[in-house]
């Protein structure tokens, strides 16, 4: 039935980086329509520039004034900022193009909210250019986890190989240490059990996490964390019969392939977990907001200024956002009538 596909909303991101040239080359895979109705926040002018530039002349495009409009055998998009002057300059780095990414953010959102789309895919923003009053977040993630009144939300980094959580998110190195605790890895924890079971039909997940040491501490060699705090956390969720392992040494889990016997592993910090998660699931990663009470996914790449406008840009991230948003709110509704 037409009318139960899911109406997924898709941010036009920084429209001089890949953002644009990604999701029109996602839309035009014939499969989308099929599973989902794409509603595309951004603008006509932006997504008729790319358009022409990628020679996508046969493709059709339903402008809609707001999302009570919506045609589900269409692919659907929104003006979300005045773009009669409105110039694209791939690859530069503008005001305007922070400007409008917020306001197509900000549509979404709203639409989200009131439950008038079933999940948001994000294109890349450039985490400079988007800050404003309304806008003050390193990133998607924490945007989305303050606009959805989470208490803590969890950087899911997903894909059909490997799927990584991080304890400490967008913040300097530097800070990584001071930031880490038995509370905050315990509801980390929790939080990717959950997902695990109710956004991705998991019954008993099996989770590995990392320690945040070299060798995880060498028995105290090189650090006591994994003893005083790692350690502890596990013990209390292994008592509670969850299937967690470790503290493990990062650098051999991985240049081990250890990860493949898990459903799930638990970094530290961000580049623990994504520089590991990138080299093996780059084109086919997806960033996964869990924790919230909405569904919000985003490729696993940024801006690419270097590239924007070449042509050269692959849309495999972005589709696979797409069809992982679709699948959570899929197996969400699943849950909530077994429920």
């Amino acid at each position: 039935m037409e009318h139960q596909k899911p109406i997924i909303g898709i941010t036009l991101g920084d429209y001089n980086g890949i953002g644009p040239e990604v999701i029109l080359k996602a839309l035009t895979n014939k499969r989308i329509l099929q599973i989902c109705t794409p509603v595309i926040y951004g603008s006509q002018r932006v997504v008729g520039f790319y358009r022409k530039a990628l020679e996508l002349k046969d493709w059709t495009l339903n402008p809609i004034q707001s999302i009570q409009q919506v045609n589900h055998k269409l692919t659907n998009i929104i003006n979300c900022f005045e773009d009669k002057a409105t110039e694209v300059t791939p690859g530069k780095v503008t005001q305007e193009a922070g400007a409008a990414a917020l306001a197509c953010l900000e549509k979404a959102t709203e639409d989200l909210k009131s439950g008038a789309i079933q999940a948001v895919v994000t294109a890349p923003i450039n985490k400079h250019n988007i800050q404003s009053e309304t806008f003050k977040f390193p990133g998607h993630t924490e945007y989305f986890t303050e606009a959805f009144e989470a208490k803590e939300s969890l950087m899911f980094l997903v894909s059909d190989v490997l799927r990584v959580g991080v304890v400490t998110g967008h913040i300097p190195l530097g800070r990584v240490r001071g930031a880490i605790n038995q509370d905050k890895i315990s509801q980390k924890l929790s939080l990717m059990f959950a997902s695990l079971k109710n956004d991705f039909g998991i019954q008993k997940p099996k989770i590995a996490v990392l320690g945040l040491n070299p060798h995880a501490g060498e028995d105290g060699l090189l650090g006591d964390e994994e003893k005083t705090t790692i350690t502890p956390v596990l013990e209390q969720f292994k008592k509670k019969g969850n299937l967690v392992f470790g503290p493990f040494p990062s650098d051999g889990f991985f240049g081990a392939a250890q990860f493949k016997h898990y459903d799930a592993v638990l970094a530290m910090y961000h580049d623990q977990g994504l520089i590991p998660f990138k080299y093996i699931s780059f084109e086919m990663g997806v960033n996964y907001t869990a924790g919230l009470s909405a569904v919000r996914t985003s490729p696993d790449h940024g801006t690419a200024y270097d590239i924007a406008g070449k042509n050269t840009a692959s849309e495999s991230s972005m589709l696979q956002a797409i069809f992982t948003a679709i699948d959570v709110v899929k197996n969400r509704k699943e849950m909530s009538s077994e429920g």
